[in-house]
């Protein structure tokens, strides 16, 4: 069995039951952090429907967020759940500006780690996206279609 994720006629995503159901309870999780709409309706007959406005908008406060962040452990809970995000996004035709996202945080950091080892931060020489952006890949080649 396996459930439907379309934007119009196109069908992003085609997981099965369960991973559907765990990413779905993610989305509710992530939009209460947000205080925003993801644009994801609700799964009618094994299909849902996402809007691609609201969509877009979820997506970019997702990745602000997740820039924001410099704590190992929430960022290890949200990586995968945000990956999963960009791929759909991609595939939706909806543009991530890592270029922007790339730069210095807009606004305050949230969620600072700070230990005896100082802030986590990527290893030299990588950026805060590398990381996402290669798990991001890695799905894209493992998430169904159909």
């Amino acid at each position: 069995m396996s459930q439907y994720f379309d934007m119009g006629d196109v069908t992003l995503w085609n997981p099965s039951n369960g991973a559907s159901r765990m990413f779905r309870r993610q989305v509710a999780v992530f939009e209460a952090e947000l205080g925003l709409g993801s644009g994801i309706g609700p799964m009618e007959w094994d299909e849902c429907q996402i809007d691609p406005v609201a969509f877009a908008a979820f997506v970019d406060a997702l990745l602000v967020l997740h820039r924001r962040t410099s704590h190992a452990i929430v960022l290890a809970l949200s990586e995968g759940f945000t990956a999963t995000v960009v791929v759909l996004a991609e595939r939706a035709g909806i543009r991530v500006d890592w270029e922007r996202l790339g730069g210095a945080p807009d606004g305050p950091r949230e969620d600072v780690q700070v230990s005896a080892a100082g802030m986590a931060a990527p290893p030299s020489g990588r950026s805060w996206s590398t990381g996402l952006r290669e798990q991001a890949a890695r799905l894209e080649r493992r998430m169904p279609r159909q």
